[in-house]
């Protein structure tokens, strides 16, 4: 597979989990929100490791991260979109 196809595959599974936790009766807000703390976690993790933290410069720089995927995912929404009503 490829950074493109494994990044997909991914984001998948997170998302049938998410919907196994849904199904299991959990508000999604409360899924989503459990989704976006497991996700700042693992970003801490993976820079600092277990034991450390991020400086302020670090938070900033996952927040943009965060942003441009989400900037991308709406944009690519709103082309599918446009696209099925063609």
């Amino acid at each position: 597979m490829g950074d493109r196809e494994d990044h997909d595959h991914c984001t998948h599974k997170f998302i049938e989990l998410a919907n196994e936790l849904k199904d299991q009766g959990h508000d999604m807000q409360l899924v989503s929100a459990a989704l976006m703390a497991a996700s700042g976690i693992y970003a801490t993790y993976i820079t600092a490791g277990n034991a450390g933290g991020l400086q302020p410069s670090g938070i900033d720089k996952v927040v943009m991260l965060y942003r441009r995927s989400l900037e991308h995912i709406q944009q690519r929404k709103k082309e599918e979109s446009e696209k099925a009503a063609s």
